[in-house]
C-alpha cells in the first residue's frame, strides 16, 4: 500500500493531480492507514499509468473515463475500445489540418512583411488581419 506521496513519486504525477484524478473519480484510494491517511495499491498505479498514456494519446479525462468504464464492463469488447480510439485519431487529424492551415496563413503574413523598420501603423500583418475581420463581420 502506498501513501499519495509514494503514488506521486511512482507515477510521475503530483499529489495534486492524484488528488484532482480522485475527485474526478478516475482513482480512488484501497483504504486509509490508521492515522487516517488514504492508502492506495499497485491498481491504482496501473491506473495512473493508464490515465497518462491515454492522455499523451490525445485522450481527454472525460474520454479516459469513458475508456476505464468500458475496461470494468462484462459485455463491453475491444471494438467498443477501438471505436474510440479512430474517433480519437480522427479528431487529432483534423485539428493537424486546423493547424497546418493556420501556420500556412501565418507563412504568408510573414512573407508580405518585407519592411521590419515599418511604423506599425504601415504593418502589413495588422492590416491582413483587419481585412480578414471586415471580411468575416463578428456575430
Amino acid at each position: 500500500m502506498f501513501t499519495i506521496g509514494k503514488l506521486a513519486s511512482l507515477t510521475s504525477v503530483s499529489n495534486d493531480t492524484l488528488r484532482y484524478y480522485e475527485q474526478e473519480g478516475l482513482v480512488e484510494p484501497a483504504g486509509k492507514s490508521p492515522a487516517g491517511y488514504r492508502l492506495y495499491d499497485k491498481d491504482s498505479a496501473r491506473r495512473i499509468h493508464f490515465i497518462k498514456h491515454a492522455q499523451n494519446c490525445g485522450f481527454t479525462l472525460a474520454e479516459i473515463r469513458e475508456l476505464l468504464a468500458l475496461r470494468g464492463r462484462d459485455n463491453a469488447c475491444c471494438g467498443d475500445v477501438r471505436t474510440r480510439a479512430i474517433e480519437k485519431k480522427l479528431q487529432i487529424e483534423h485539428k493537424i489540418r486546423a493547424m497546418k492551415a493556420m501556420s500556412k496563413a501565418l507563412d504568408q503574413l510573414i512573407a508580405e512583411c518585407a519592411n521590419e523598420a515599418q511604423p506599425v501603423k504601415e504593418c502589413t500583418i495588422i492590416a491582413a488581419l483587419e481585412r480578414a475581420t471586415v471580411a468575416a463581420p463578428v456575430q
